[in-house]
C-alpha cells in the first residue's frame, strides 16, 4: 500500500496558510449572474491563477465568451503517467437576503467547527482542497506522480452556457485519462461518498390560450372554455393513481439500475420519518413501490413548477382568463433523452387539449440536460475507494443525485473518459441559501483524500 504521511505531514504544516488563503478567496464576491460582479468575477480568476502558479502549476486565464476560465497545467510526469483534469467552479450564487446571515456572506468565519461564506462548499472550498493536496505533493516531494489539468469556470451557477464550446475548442489541451469534481455531499458526516448517478433534466412551458382577452366570468362563463381550467385538466392527467408517469413511451428508455447497486442503497441509514419531518410535510409521495431514495435517485419525474392565469392579486376580480402558464420539468434517467420527452409532452398535451377543445396550446422548451450513470468501474473509481478509506476510515459508499449538472456528461462525451465525483460537503449545508458552510474537518479530510488519489490513480492506471 502506498505510504502517504509525507503527504499528511505536508497537509499538518501548512493548514494555518492554507486556510488563510481560502479566507482570501472567499472574500471575493464572484457573483456571475449579476453584471455588477463582473470586476470580481475577473479578479476571483486572476487570483486563483495566481494561486496555481504559486503551488508549481502553469496557469492562463482564457475567454469563453461569457466570464473567464482558469486553467492550470502540470505536464510533468514521468512517461506512461496518466493525466488527470480537476473541475470546479470559482463563480458562486448571490447573496441574498443579507439579513438572514449570520455573518457577512463575503467574511469567512469559522464557528463550531464550519467555515461559513458564500461558496464554501459551493465550490470554492473544494475547488481549494484540491488545491491543498497538489500543493502537498509540491512541497513533499517535489513533483507530482501525474500529469495535471485544472479546469475552473465561472458560469456554473449561470448555466455552465460556454463551457461545453470551451472544452470542444481545447479538447486536446483537455485530453485526461479521467475527470474528477468536487462538487457534491457525501451521504452523511463521516460516510464518505461516490456519486454514481445524476438525473438530467427537460424543462417546459405550457401555455394554453381562450378567448383574445380576459373576460367577464358572470356573462360569459359556462359558456366559453375557461384556459386555466383546460391547463389544469391536462396537468392532472400527467399522472396515474400509482405515481407513475402517463406518457405514452416515457418509459421506454429507462435502463434500469443494477440489482447490486440498489441493494446499497437500501442499506444507507436512511429514514422516511426524519426525512418527512426536516421537509416539514406530513407525509411522501411518488411512485408507488419504490423507496424514498429510489425515488429521488433512480426514476424519472414529472413536477408542475409554477402556474399562472387570471387574477391573482388581492380581493375579488371575476374574471374567465384569456389565457393560462405552467412551468413543468421533467427529470430524466439514463437513456431518456429530453428531445424525446418534449416530443412526447407535446403529443400528450395535444391528446387532452385539442383542436376541438375550445382552446390552443404552445409548448417551448426551456432547458435540457442528459442524465448520467457512471460505471463505477476502473482504475480512478478503484483509486477513489482506497483514496477515502484512507482519509475518513471507513469504505466509501454510493450515492445518487437528484439534480442536474450537465457538464458531466459533455465531459464523457467530449473528452472520452470517465468522470469520479467525490465530494466533501454535507446535507443541509446551505449552498445557494443564506449560511452556507462546509465542515472544516470535512474540508481537511477531502484535502487529505484527493492527495491520495493522485497516488493511488498513478499507482493502478496503465497506459
Amino acid at each position: 500500500m502506498t505510504s502517504h504521511a509525507d503527504l499528511i505531514r505536508a497537509l499538518d504544516e501548512r493548514d494555518t496558510a492554507d486556510f488563510s488563503a481560502l479566507f482570501d478567496f472567499l472574500r471575493i464576491p464572484s457573483v456571475s449572474a449579476r453584471s455588477e460582479y463582473t470586476g470580481d468575477m475577473a479578479r476571483a480568476a486572476d487570483w486563483l491563477a495566481h494561486a496555481m502558479r504559486g503551488i508549481g502549476l502553469e496557469a492562463a486565464v482564457l475567454p469563453t465568451g461569457g466570464h473567464p476560465a482558469v486553467l492550470g497545467e502540470w505536464r510533468k510526469a514521468p512517461p506512461g503517467a496518466p493525466t488527470l483534469l480537476i473541475y470546479g467552479h470559482y463563480d458562486v450564487q448571490p447573496p441574498e437576503p443579507l439579513e438572514l446571515w449570520t455573518s457577512p456572506a463575503f467574511e469567512p468565519t469559522i464557528r463550531d467547527g464550519k467555515l461559513f461564506a458564500r461558496g464554501s462548499v459551493d465550490d470554492k472550498g473544494q475547488l481549494w482542497a484540491h488545491v491543498m493536496a497538489l500543493s502537498a505533493h509540491m512541497r513533499a516531494r517535489g513533483t507530482l506522480p501525474l500529469n495535471v489539468v485544472i479546469l475552473a469556470e465561472g458560469e456554473e451557477e449561470v448555466g455552465s452556457d460556454h463551457l461545453a464550446p470551451f472544452i470542444a475548442t481545447h479538447r486536446e489541451r483537455l485530453a485526461c485519462d479521467a475527470v474528477v469534481i468536487s462538487d457534491s455531499a457525501m451521504f452523511a458526516e463521516g460516510m464518505p461518498s461516490i456519486l454514481s448517478s445524476l438525473r438530467g433534466l427537460a424543462y417546459f412551458e405550457v401555455t394554453v390560450r381562450g378567448p383574445s382577452t380576459d373576460l367577464h366570468s358572470g356573462m360569459y362563463g359556462g359558456a366559453v372554455v375557461n384556459p386555466a381550467m383546460a391547463l389544469a385538466r391536462a396537468l392532472a392527467t400527467l399522472h396515474d393513481k400509482r405515481g407513475r408517469i402517463a406518457m405514452k413511451g416515457f418509459y421506454d428508455r429507462v435502463r434500469p439500475f443494477p440489482t447490486a447497486v440498489l441493494k446499497g442503497m437500501r442499506k444507507l441509514p436512511h429514514s422516511d420519518t426524519r426525512f418527512r419531518k426536516a421537509l416539514g410535510v406530513r407525509a411522501l409521495g411518488g411512485e408507488a413501490g419504490k423507496t424514498t431514495l429510489e425515488k429521488l435517485w433512480t426514476r424519472p419525474t414529472c413536477e408542475i413548477n409554477g402556474m399562472l392565469s387570471g387574477y391573482t392579486g388581492e380581493g375579488a376580480k371575476t374574471v374567465l382568463p384569456g389565457e393560462a402558464m405552467a412551468k413543468v420539468s421533467f427529470r430524466l434517467v439514463p437513456d431518456q433523452r429530453p428531445d424525446v420527452v418534449e416530443r412526447q409532452f407535446k403529443a400528450h398535451l395535444m391528446r387532452q387539449l385539442p383542436a376541438s377543445s375550445g382552446v390552443t396550446v404552445s409548448v417551448k422548451a426551456l432547458h435540457g440536460g442528459a442524465p448520467w450513470r457512471a460505471d463505477l468501474d476502473g482504475p480512478i473509481f478503484d483509486a477513489a475507494r482506497a483514496a477515502l478509506r484512507n482519509a475518513f476510515g471507513r469504505d466509501p459508499v454510493i450515492v445518487g443525485e437528484g439534480g442536474s449538472i450537465p457538464v458531466v456528461s459533455d465531459f464523457e462525451r467530449l473528452l472520452k473518459a470517465p468522470v469520479l465525483l467525490a465530494g466533501f460537503g454535507l446535507p443541509g449545508e446551505n449552498a445557494h441559501a443564506p449560511d452556507e458552510w462546509i465542515g472544516v474537518d470535512n474540508l481537511r479530510r477531502g484535502a487529505r483524500a484527493m492527495a491520495f488519489l493522485y497516488d493511488e490513480f498513478a499507482a493502478r492506471y496503465s497506459p
